[in-house]
């Protein structure tokens, strides 16, 4: 008797074959039995009594092994349809495995013993706690105490075919044989309930492991899909430097998970410029990384188109805020650089601190963000794109806030000037060994502290 609503297919599929389980151990038990009564009356004799004895057990135990593989092949259908068994299977089941140990208590005991001593004297009458205890494995606590009930019926329907009576007088002796199978029969009632109880620790135990493999299977899943996202995603970062005369471009992404919101970019126009882009989505994650996706398809489709940075940023905007839902938006900064010329044009919607690096003069200029990020008003909110010029051994660095952010054991944060001192440390290098240079001064850093945020930087360096 199941409740399928309250069930897993994997629940009810280990609830059949612990069915089966249960009825090999039946069959084991019982060709036991009868290997073992054999060979007392091979051993002791009888003459025919005995034979007669051993052919009726040999008869019932044959009629029994038959129903149980007629069981088992319904448990086997079962298991391989996916399907549970009905309620009245499991009813019958426990009242016709009750019904050998009875029938054989009832007409297989020894005539020399005196009737009313029979249902005691049996050993047959054991195979109720087995059947009992075997019934743990369905896994049910209700059909373990109807176990117990049923077996205790049946014992005393047994014992009253041999002449048991219930005692009604008072006086009679707690070790009299009406006062003993009374007792058995309770026994078998209380074995019963106790098999239910371990039954239901068993279950809990069973779904409790099923539960578990199941989530590990979905994140098994979880993990294969994110970690196909995270191959998806980088391979749509640049695999190649580009190549402008006067410049030296490098950039770097590293996720806080299997994907992150963080992304750069550079494409080549057609008239012979080349557009940088760093971008943040709010958060990291399969999320941010899948609108971070759809924002770079939105700055190339622009860019191509031939606009101007500030008509360009426009259009991603606007296309931005049809698409993402409120509190989501995107930090976004380009930079364009014109083969041989030192102006640099920089529009940053959000995007800040923007670190310069002039050489000559050995300092620093933080820049701010002209507008306010991508996608939380249709129409962008920004100053026009502003003219940097970079000479010889100057850098502009573009960075994610994953850098800043990230603390050490004692909270203190990794912070704008730390970058600013590995920079002018690492200056004389390309952008890509400036980089690198970064990245292991963050991790010296932080200590051992795990990163929290997705890391990206763009480093574009006047050659």
């Amino acid at each position: 008797m199941t409740n399928s609503r309250d069930e897993s297919i994997a629940f009810r599929e280990a609830l059949l074959k612990s069915e089966h389980l249960r009825i090999r151990i039946v069959l084991g038990a019982i060709i036991a039995a009868f290997l073992l009564r054999t060979i007392r009356g091979i051993t002791l004799g009888g003459g025919r009594e005995n034979l007669v004895s051993w052919l009726m057990m040999l008869g019932l135990l044959s009629l029994f092994v038959t129903y149980e593989f007629v069981m088992l092949r319904a448990v086997n259908r079962a298991i391989q349809r996916v399907r549970e068994l009905g309620n009245w299977i499991w009813l019958s089941n426990i009242i016709l495995e009750t019904l050998l140990p009875a029938l054989a208590v009832a007409f297989l005991s020894s005539a020399s013993i005196d009737p009313i001593y029979r249902p005691l004297a049996n050993p047959a009458g054991l195979a109720f706690f087995v059947f009992i205890i075997l019934s743990t494995l369905r896994l049910n606590p209700a059909l373990c105490r109807l176990s117990g009930v049923t077996a205790a019926v049946s014992y005393l329907a047994a014992a009253a075919y041999l002449g048991w009576r219930p005692s009604i007088s008072g006086g009679t002796s707690l070790l009299s044989p009406q006062k003993a199978v009374f007792g058995y029969a309770t026994a078998l009632i209380i074995a019963g309930f106790v098999a239910g109880v371990v039954a239901g620790e068993i279950r809990k135990q069973v779904d409790a492991a099923l539960r578990e493999a199941e989530m590990r299977r979905q994140v098994d899943r979880l993990e294969h899909d994110l970690e196909v996202a995270r191959s998806i995603q980088q391979s749509l970062l640049p695999r190649t430097m580009p190549q402008i005369e006067g410049f030296e471009i490098a950039g770097w992404n590293q996720p806080a998970d299997q994907t992150g919101g963080d992304y750069y970019d550079w494409q080549l126009l057609a008239d012979g410029k080349v557009v940088v882009a760093l971008a943040d989505v709010t958060g990291h994650g399969i999320g941010p990384a899948l609108l971070a996706a759809v924002c770079r398809a939105y700055a190339r489709a622009n860019f191509r188109a031939g606009n101007g940075l500030f008509d360009a940023m426009e259009q991603i905007n606007a296309a931005l805020a049809d698409d993402i839902g409120e509190g989501r938006f995107v930090t976004f900064v380009a930079a364009v650089c014109a083969p041989g010329c030192p102006r640099v044009e920089l529009l940053s919607a959000g995007h800040g601190p923007l670190f310069l690096y002039v050489l000559k003069q050995d300092s620093f200029k933080e820049m701010g963000a002209q507008g306010l990020p991508l996608g939380i008003v249709a129409k962008l909110v920004s100053e026009p794109p502003q003219i940097l010029e970079l000479n010889k051994g100057d850098l502009l660095v573009l960075a994610t806030d994953g850098f800043f952010e990230w603390a050490n054991s004692q909270g203190e944060l990794f912070g704008p000037k730390r970058l600013e001192e590995v920079i002018r440390i690492s200056k004389e290098k390309q952008p890509r060994e400036i980089i690198s240079a970064l990245y292991q001064a963050t991790i010296a850093f932080s200590g051992g502290t795990k990163q929290q945020d997705d890391l990206t930087v763009v480093i574009i360096k006047r050659a």
